[in-house]
């Protein structure tokens, strides 16, 4: 893998549930924490953290897998986007999700599977475990 990382975890929620909300602007700004504008539409960019993370929806599979070409505001000048695949597997009673972040600047890999956990994969846990409990969410 090309200056890239893959990480996976577990949530309690249907693949229909989590891809839809990756993609709506909501809801991504729910489980995130901040500001997040994206669409279901190939072809549309979408802007994410504020406007820290900017990209291109490539390829939508609904439920199963969303391709980006993504960056952040701290890509060196002149670098090329990464690419980011988001997949989406059932497993058990909820869904497992993985991410493959390639072309990443080089010697950045740490630094975004750190970014993945931390501001993604821990805060939609919480997301998902207090929608799941809410009487709104069934």
């Amino acid at each position: 893998m090309e200056h890239g990382i893959k990480i996976s975890a577990i949530f309690p929620v249907s693949a229909k549930k989590l891809y839809d909300s990756w993609l709506n602007s909501k809801t991504h700004s729910a489980f995130t924490g901040s500001k997040a504008q994206i669409d279901s539409r190939n072809g549309s960019s979408f802007s994410i953290s504020n406007g820290y993370i900017t990209g291109t929806n490539l390829i939508l599979q609904p439920y199963g897998r969303i391709v980006q070409n993504w960056r952040t505001t701290e890509f060196p000048e002149g670098a090329p986007d990464s690419k980011l695949e988001v997949l989406f597997e059932k497993h058990n009673s909820g869904t497992k999700l993985t991410i493959i972040h390639t072309h990443l600047p080089s010697g950045d890999e740490k630094k975004y599977e750190k970014g993945w956990k931390e501001h993604y994969f821990k805060p939609m846990k919480l997301y998902f475990l207090k929608t799941k409990a809410s009487p709104k969410a069934k």
